[in-house]
């Protein structure tokens, strides 16, 4: 067992009441899975302050709690760590409690509004193709080499981040390419961890119902480049209008990609359809099984990031090239009655307009494309009726349903959504509740070689109705109603 003493950080102020020698067990900052023993550290959280919650983890045996406000009176035989800000403490009390993993593997973080997932997924696949033991930490699944481990946030919180690289350095990773959202920097669950290198792919309108204002958004997503040392590296997207924003502060040493400015790393599409695309990277043709503009700089940033880290570049494309698409991810699919449809997790106004501009591009006009597109419940509200606008402009039908409503009412939400539709294109919209409904509606509208795009969901398995999960799949949802109607 280790003692508290040996986890105490340097570099971050405090005081102990109590014993400092004392033998400790685990970590927590949920007071429900609190054992004897046990360290618990609370966290005044959006929802919740977990100082509540002191008294009952003493009484189930916690030894040392880590707080901001010491309780009164003093509980006997339990030891106190005060410190000014809990949720700065927890990452570095969780990084030396797990013996400093992310200083025994080369870990890498993408962070932007758009791509994270398909870039540190491809990457992970990369670098498993290239012979390396490789983990990975990402929205839709957490992996260490080919063993999935469940996730529910983008970036977990940081005493189970520690704990899954703790577990990769177990199992001989030497790397590990994960997600880094805007929230997880916010609230410090990337804190006390080192950084190999950090890849920017862009940013765009979200998460305004968390951060107040969009240089705020920006501000948190640079932090993770401000971070880094001077024995790092960070790369970004000079076509992006933030993207040297994003490293103008940084040690690290600085790497540029675009497919239109100057810069180190550069790409070019040559030809593409629904199967792939032509892509020229530092002057080297290649077909990739990736569609569209947004997948050639995703693509692009794969290929720098590991060129940065000394992998050859010969080596890099072959790999590249045998690569699939990630799930959710312009998931390209042909029913039977040859109407092709698109899955993607677009559930930004930015990221549909990049998907419908690249479907766009590719079909021949003969055909129509219906989009089918929610907005998420309890979300930013700004983005309802752009992500409509959007969908209406670049589309020749589009059903508004649910995305994920959660809490709130979803007719509202399509409400929302609908005051963004410019007059001249409400005739080409419905409104339809149900998201199965909507999906069945536009196949029933279809003819052979028209497109559906079913946008917002992606990847996940489930749709989040006034707190419960219900099982939701949108590929599942299209194959099945595509077959009975064909």
């Amino acid at each position: 067992m280790k003692r508290l003493i040996d986890i105490l950080p340097k570099e971050y102020p405090y005081s102990v009441t109590g014993n400092k020698e004392i033998e400790i067990g685990q970590l927590h900052i949920d007071s429900r899975q609190i054992q004897p023993s046990d360290v618990f550290i609370a966290i005044d959280g959006n929802l919740i302050d977990g100082h509540r919650f002191i008294g009952a983890t003493i009484e189930k045996g916690a030894k040392v709690v880590v707080c901001e406000q010491l309780p009164t009176p003093l509980p006997p035989k339990v030891t106190f760590v005060q410190t000014q800000s809990t949720t700065h403490m927890v990452g570095l009390l969780a990084s030396a409690y797990y013996d400093q993993p992310s200083k025994k593997l080369k870990l890498i973080g993408v962070t932007g509004t758009n791509g994270k997932t398909t870039v540190a997924t491809l990457l992970y696949k990369l670098y498993l193709k290239l012979g390396f033991k490789t983990g990975l930490l990402s929205t839709v699944e957490n992996r260490i080499n080919n063993t999935v481990h469940p996730t529910t946030h983008t970036t977990p919180d940081a005493i189970n981040l520690n704990k899954l690289l703790a577990l990769m350095v177990a199992d001989g990773c030497s790397h590990c390419f994960m997600e880094v959202s805007s929230h997880a920097i916010h609230q410090k669950r990337i804190g006390g961890l080192v950084f190999e290198m950090a890849a920017f792919t862009n940013i765009t309108h979200d998460h305004l119902d968390y951060h107040n204002t969009f240089a705020e958004y920006r501000d948190v997503k640079k932090s993770l480049f401000d971070q880094l040392s001077s024995n790092a590296f960070a790369l970004t997207n000079k076509d992006d209008k933030n993207g040297m924003v994003m490293v103008q502060n940084t040690k690290a040493t600085k790497y540029t990609y675009a497919l239109h400015s100057v810069s180190d790393f550069k790409a070019r599409i040559i030809e593409h359809d629904f199967n792939g695309m032509l892509l020229e990277i530092d002057r080297k043709e290649a077909w990739y099984s990736l569609v569209g503009k947004f997948n050639a700089y995703n693509l692009l940033t794969v290929y720098a990031t590991a060129f940065i880290l000394g992998q050859e570049s010969e080596q890099i494309i072959t790999a590249l090239t045998s690569l699939t698409a990630v799930s959710g991810r312009f998931e390209y699919i042909k029913a039977p009655n040859k109407v092709v449809g698109v899955i993607d997790y677009a559930h930004t106004p930015d990221a549909l307009q990049n998907v419908l501009e690249t479907i766009n591009a590719i079909r021949s006009k003969n055909e129509q494309l219906i989009t089918v597109v929610g907005c998420g419940g309890n979300r930013d509200h700004d983005k309802r009726p752009m992500m409509a606008k959007v969908s209406t402009e670049l589309s020749d039908r589009v059903i508004l349903t649910s995305d994920n409503p959660r809490s709130e009412n979803p007719e509202a939400i399509l409400a929302d959504m609908q005051t963004g539709i410019p007059p001249q294109h409400y005739k080409k919209v419905l409104k339809i509740t149900d998201r199965e409904q909507a999906i069945r509606t536009a196949l029933s509208l279809s003819q052979p070689n028209d497109i559906i795009l079913i946008a917002g969901k992606g990847h996940e398995t489930y749709q989040e109705i006034k707190g419960v999960k219900h099982p939701f799949d949108d590929k599942e949802i299209f194959i099945k109603n595509a077959s009975q109607i064909s």
